[in-house]
């Protein structure tokens, strides 16, 4: 696979300073470089505006509370900076990425001293969210074993497990990897999974062994607007293969319906009813809320 040149014109963010991205630098003693000691969020971007982002900075805090790791910014400040990105970017659809590390410190396993400053990095990512050919036609998936760490509430930046996944996946000539622990699926190895039986709609409760999705958050709600039936609880391979439909949500991926699991066609092997609904009404919903 070919290398992605670095976009001379891209403005990303680094602590404070609006760079070209082929200028940035990290320190190589950034704790994100060393340890993964890190967390992440990726906000979507609509018309030039953020969808949803005053939950991916609740998740943020909570993210970074849960690891005792010093904020870079308020809140504010960090949209602030967000949304001067958005301008200098000139980006209308697409993706704002931010992470924060524990700061800049001489290798140790502990945490460094109290005064060591967090490390901030943002950067815009141009992205057809609402036109998708994916969205059309729906993807596949194969199953692997969940081999993440515990805690995978927290949204953090060691992502080597899904990165395999992801590669699994397309060495299988498919799309993604819904992951499997104790007999039951956890999530998709970037996302939220779902089925669909009898029109009812069924994914994993909330708990450590899965990510608060904000996409998934807002999907429920809409669901439950439309009166669709939503179950929240763990469910097998088995019900995964035997579904009438299923479908993944995320920011990046708004929904996407499932056509094909583990070698087996969901339905008749194209998208069904329930997921393209609600994909149409979150993106109607998005465009009415924008931030």
């Amino acid at each position: 696979m070919a290398n992605i040149p670095p976009n001379k014109s891209r403005t990303v963010y680094v602590n404070g300073e609006y760079v070209s991205e082929t200028e940035a630098k990290i320190s190589i003693f950034d704790r994100g470089f060393l340890f993964a000691d890190g967390v992440y969020e990726v906000s979507s971007v609509l018309r030039g505006q953020l969808v949803d982002n005053a939950a991916h900075m609740a998740r943020l805090e909570r993210s970074l509370h849960a690891l005792q790791m010093r904020a870079p910014a308020t809140a504010q400040d960090i949209t602030a900076a967000m949304k001067r990105l958005i301008r200098e970017n000139k980006l209308d659809e697409g993706l704002i990425y931010l992470q924060v590390t524990r700061g800049v410190a001489d290798r140790d396993f502990g945490f460094p001293a109290s005064d060591v400053p967090s490390t901030l990095v943002m950067f815009p990512q141009s992205k057809s969210l609402i036109k998708s050919p994916t969205a059309e036609t729906g993807i596949k998936v194969i199953f692997m074993e969940d081999i993440r760490w515990g805690r995978r509430d927290i949204k953090t930046i060691q992502l080597l497990a899904p990165v395999l996944a992801k590669q699994a996946a397309a060495e299988a000539g498919k799309q993604d990897a819904w992951l499997v622990q104790d007999g039951y699926i956890t999530e998709g190895s970037s996302n939220n999974a779902y089925i669909v039986k009898d029109g009812k709609i069924i994914t994993r409760q909330l708990s450590n062994s899965i990510l608060h999705g904000i996409t998934r958050r807002a999907v429920i709600d809409l669901a439950d607007i439309l009166h669709m039936h939503v179950i929240e609880r763990a469910f097998t391979p088995d019900e995964a293969r035997q579904a009438d439909e299923a479908f993944i949500t995320s920011a990046s991926t708004f929904v996407f319906p499932v056509v094909e699991i583990d070698g087996e066609k969901i339905g008749d092997g194209t998208p069904g009813r329930i997921a393209p609904r609600l994909r149409e009404i979150y993106i109607k919903n998005a465009l009415e809320n924008l931030e």
